[in-house]
């Protein structure tokens, strides 16, 4: 009996949510439209997210940047340290380049401004898919 996924079978993904607002979470929990992308948890700082990340392994996360106790950079670099491949796209409401270029370096993979439609969030998360 062979193990190999079928060829035409769709990888599942373990995305986890990370924003320090409720109401956030909740939208991208309800707009995200992969189906093979399974929220595994939803945090409200970074200190949450490194916690749920090492009991979920999480593929995929959106991070908020402006959150307490942990900001998004400082939680970016420890996520990516604790595994490298993780794939990670920011939110936020803070658009100036110096801080999407500090996200980025840190290992973020995609940057996304808020407010934005469901429309910019399944795009950006189709790319991180890919």
């Amino acid at each position: 009996m062979s193990t190999n996924p079928k060829p035409n079978a769709k990888k599942s993904f373990k995305l986890m949510i990370v924003d320090d607002s409720n109401i956030m979470r909740r939208r991208i929990e309800r707009s995200q439209q992969f189906e093979e992308l399974q929220v595994v948890g939803t945090a409200g700082n970074g200190l949450e997210a490194l916690e749920l990340f090492k009991k979920t392994d999480p593929d995929v996360v959106t991070m908020d940047l402006t959150m307490p106790q942990m900001d998004g950079i400082e939680c970016i670099g420890r996520l990516v340290t604790l595994k490298p491949a993780v794939r990670i796209l920011v939110i936020s409401a803070l658009a100036d380049k110096a801080t999407a270029v500090e996200a980025m370096e840190k290992g973020a993979n995609g940057f996304l401004n808020k407010p934005f439609t469901d429309r910019q969030l399944n795009e950006a998360i189709a790319e991180l898919l890919c």
